[in-house]
């Protein structure tokens, strides 16, 4: 379904992020993972894609299979670096082909053989070029083409500290074509809210989706501050995970604080949740519990 369709269809939308698994053992327990998160009826779900395409055919074989084989409506990752526009049109081709409707658009991370890797052979220098050609792609049995998403940073993007030109840079994506922006990870609402109101300062109408990954471990935590650089993790949540005296009850606590986060958002009408899950469905599962979200397919 197309993304304007998906948001037309539901006041607010829940989505599950799953990553491409790398062994026959991840592969099972990502499906285990699934089976137990399709009961919910999500909006939709998104896979991601590795830093500079490292995961490239494996996000494709992942997200043709939940086309073919389940009844979620997959979003695959794409991101600009490491490709040619020869690259991105055989991708599109594929998705195209495979009734894919929705792309989300990324600037993406640089490989980790940074030696070799020069930002300046990439064909898209920015998410917004990416944007614009992913518009253009001919050849979609929808004649909208595909919906597309981009990023969006509450906290600040991490490669631009300069807030309000972070804001130009984003209406950039949303005026080549962007439908939605979908937000890294956060766990102060102030700050959502904050990117929120700046949006539509900056003239952003489009819907803005809350990115939720709640803490499940302290190691998991720092990963988390790894993989989102900058993010802040607030006094009162640090307090309450430092009272925690093993690793259940630190689960416990990271489920009950995204739970708040959750409830905060909806009161305050966000257009969509969506869940980091790392592949793992409980903590998900017991979210969608306390939210009385169960077999919900989004809100509205």
């Amino acid at each position: 379904m197309h993304i304007e369709d998906i948001f037309a269809d539901r006041s607010t939308t829940i989505s599950f992020e799953f990553f491409p698994p790398k062994t026959e053992a991840a592969s099972e327990a990502l499906y285990s993972t699934i089976a137990e998160l399709e009961h919910y009826k999500p909006s939709f779900v998104s896979v991601t894609y590795g830093a500079g395409g490292s995961t490239r055919e494996l996000t494709h074989d992942l997200v043709v299979r939940l086309k073919e084989n389940t009844s979620l409506d997959p979003i695959p990752h794409l991101t600009c670096v490491c490709h040619g526009e020869s690259d991105i049109q055989e991708i599109l081709d594929r998705y195209a082909e495979a009734g894919v409707s929705n792309i989300l658009a990324l600037g993406g991370d640089p490989p980790r053989d940074l030696e070799r890797y020069r930002k300046e052979d990439d064909a898209f220098q920015h998410a917004a070029d990416l944007v614009k050609f992913i518009k253009n792609h001919k050849g979609h049995s929808d004649s909208r083409g595909f919906g597309i998403g981009v990023a969006g940073f509450p906290e600040g993007h991490p490669g631009t500290p300069n807030r309000i030109r972070e804001m130009d840079y984003l209406k950039a994506k949303v005026d080549e074509g962007a439908d939605y922006i979908v937000t890294q990870l956060f766990f102060s609402n102030h700050d959502f809210l904050d990117f929120r109101d700046r949006c539509e300062l900056a003239g952003i109408t489009i819907p803005i989706i809350a990115g939720i990954m709640p803490i499940t471990s302290k190691s998991g935590m720092v990963r988390m501050a790894d993989l989102a650089a900058g993010a802040r993790f607030p006094a009162r949540l640090l307090k309450a995970l430092e009272r925690a005296t093993d690793e259940d009850s630190v689960e416990k606590v990271g489920i009950h604080y995204a739970t708040e986060q959750c409830l905060d958002l909806l009161e305050n009408d966000v257009s969509g949740i969506h869940f980091y899950t790392l592949n793992k469905s409980r903590a998900t599962r017991e979210i969608y519990a306390s939210l009385g979200l169960k077999d919900t397919d989004g809100l509205g």
